[in-house]
């Protein structure tokens, strides 16, 4: 079983959270947590933001000035 240590809203400071049985077969890495001293319940959520494509090898042009 996985354990982290974490801030619980419930018990007002940092406890030990570890992952429960997961039946959708995430095994350690599965996203929900339980706290060991209370047994309130967290979801860690990952976000994906894409990577913007490298302007590498593109000619720069310079901005003209209005004049």
């Amino acid at each position: 079983m996985s354990h982290r240590e974490l801030y619980c809203d419930v018990c007002e400071g940092v406890a030990l959270f570890e992952v429960p049985p997961c039946v959708d077969g995430h095994g350690i890495d599965c996203p929900e947590l339980i706290c060991t001293g209370c047994g309130a319940a967290v979801v860690i959520a990952t976000l994906l933001t894409p990577v913007p494509r490298s302007t590498e090898g593109r000619r720069h042009r310079p901005a003209r000035c209005a004049a």
